[in-house]
């Protein structure tokens, strides 16, 4: 057996040198040695080979990647798909565009922004929004008897609002109206100096109500913000609905008459003309009524959203315009309110979207 470099001789024992992969000056390397070292040297070896070629094959994929990504960001825009400068509407969380249909969504309204409360265009689904709720004192009233209706509007800090902005001649407008869209009360409320606003309620029949909350808040900077919120009433008692009477474009009220001509559609926003004449067949002479000749409140049967309608400012002739947009197919209950003799009717109509 070869000597050791150490002058010991060993079987099958690796030097340090030799583990190390090192042959000292003027020593042959045994067999053993020769394996040892090997097997101890081999794989430092070969990683570092291995490590060459992954860093020059990485390097190239590298490249490639690279060039791929910056050939997509030059490329040209695919003409089919829209872009911000094509696209109209607001740009969702990721990075597509969402268009809103004439006449829904967020928009202007005698200079404030209006908030809507459904994705569709409809309001007063929520009892809150736009960072402003609609807190009712008593929510459960008793049916059959004269009652009061208190609430109050909070912010998001939840202190109650005590600015709002006159709109068509209120600050705040108030709308109950039974579920089944049988019962409708179109109130203005007083507002108490802590915020509480109340009105007076006539004797409500059994069931469930709703109620909405339309006005515009003076925000601490100035600005102005337009929301409608809903909230559930209950008038408990054996509630009995009533089916929604047949479509029609022509209601009578107290020996007047109101017609209307035009068709909603949805998403679009179209103009209905009414026209109210007396028994005689003669045009109604109409007063001024809250800011217009007339004032329109739209329901949709189901989900009871609240519909704005903006009415023209002059008549056109003896017409009255108001302008309509449909969120969706369905059943609608519209409520004219008028004027005549300072006496103010409400005339209902039925209305199918298709």
């Amino acid at each position: 057996m070869p000597e050791s470099s150490s002058g010991t001789s060993g079987t099958g024992v690796v030097r340090d040198d030799a583990v190390a992969g090192a042959t000292p000056p003027g020593h042959a390397r045994s067999g053993v040695v020769d394996r040892a070292g090997a097997a101890a040297a081999g794989p430092v070896a070969v990683d570092r080979e291995t490590l060459r070629l992954a860093l020059v094959v990485g390097g190239l994929v590298l490249a490639v990647l690279l060039g791929f990504g910056l050939g997509r960001m030059n490329a040209p825009a695919d003409p089919a798909r829209p872009t911000a400068s094509t696209a109209s509407g607001a740009t969702t969380a990721d990075g597509g565009m969402h268009a809103h249909a004439p006449g829904t969504g967020a928009h202007t309204h005698d200079g404030a922004t209006v908030t809507q409360g459904g994705g569709d265009g409809a309001a007063g689904l929520s009892v809150t929004s736009a960072g402003y709720t609609l807190v009712p004192s008593n929510a459960e009233l008793t049916a059959g008897r004269a009652g009061e209706l208190r609430f109050q509007i909070r912010d998001d800090k939840r202190r109650a609002v005590t600015r709002f902005a006159v709109v068509h001649d209120k600050p705040m407008h108030v709308i109950v109206v039974r579920r089944d869209l049988s019962g409708y009360l179109h109130l203005h409320p007083t507002m108490a100096a802590d915020g509480t606003w109340s009105v007076p309620l006539g004797p409500l029949d059994p069931g469930s109500w709703r109620m909405y909350a339309d006005f515009t808040a003076v925000a601490d900077d100035g600005g102005q913000v337009a929301v409608v919120l809903g909230a559930d009433l209950a008038a408990p008692g054996a509630y009995r609905p009533r089916p929604l009477p047949a479509a029609a474009t022509s209601a009578t009220v107290d020996g007047f008459t109101a017609a209307y001509t035009g068709t909603p559609e949805v998403g679009r926003s179209v103009p209905l003309r009414f026209r109210v004449t007396g028994a005689d067949g003669a045009t109604a002479p109409l007063e001024p009524y809250l800011g217009a000749y007339g004032h329109l409140v739209a329901l949709r049967e189901g989900d009871l959203g609240y519909l704005h309608v903006h009415p023209e400012p002059v008549r056109n002739g003896d017409e009255v315009t108001f302008w309509l947009t449909a969120p969706g197919p369905g059943n609608y209950r519209m409520f004219l309110d008028f004027q005549v003799g300072g006496v103010v009717r409400t005339a209902e109509f039925t209305l199918t979207v298709a």
